[in-house]
């Protein structure tokens, strides 16, 4: 393929992605709705079930890509909602630990549950193959955009 051909087919891939990110966004409210979860506490929940110790409100944020004010006021909610429990951090005052709760690790369970049997839905007539060079071609963008 000629490389001047590559701009417009990478501007499309990333229009694709934006409509697949809304999408996706609207599917996990709607999972999560049951729970009184939204796509963006889903993620908090994620990203702490899946570190192997407490994260911070600026690790989180880092890990999401977004912003430590918009992580700040889910995480501030979420606690509030018993899903999240805060601990000291002895090595930085205001930046407290961020567990889950008991609850938190429920609720996560139950929407990780749920979300297998849609994502082996939404999968089918895809090879594993096809799946696997997408991920893999979506991590190389995300890494050059990142550098």
């Amino acid at each position: 393929m000629n490389e001047s051909h590559k701009g417009p087919i990478f501007t499309d891939i990333v229009l694709e992605v934006f409509k697949l990110g809304g999408l996706l966004v609207s599917e996990g409210d709607q999972m999560g709705a049951e729970f009184g979860i939204t796509s963006a506490r889903w993620k908090i929940l994620g990203a702490l079930a899946l570190s192997d110790e407490p994260q911070t409100v600026p690790q989180i944020a880092r890990s999401m890509g977004l912003t430590r004010q918009a992580v700040q006021r889910l995480v501030d909610a979420m606690h509030d909602d018993a899903l999240l429990l805060f601990s000291e951090n002895p090595g930085h005052k205001r930046a407290k630990w961020i567990n889950l709760s008991e609850r938190g690790k429920t609720v996560f369970s139950k929407l990780s549950e749920k979300q297998s049997g849609w994502a082996a839905q939404c999968s089918e007539g895809i090879s594993a193959t096809e799946l696997e060079t997408a991920l893999s071609v979506l991590k190389r963008i995300a890494r050059a955009i990142d550098h």
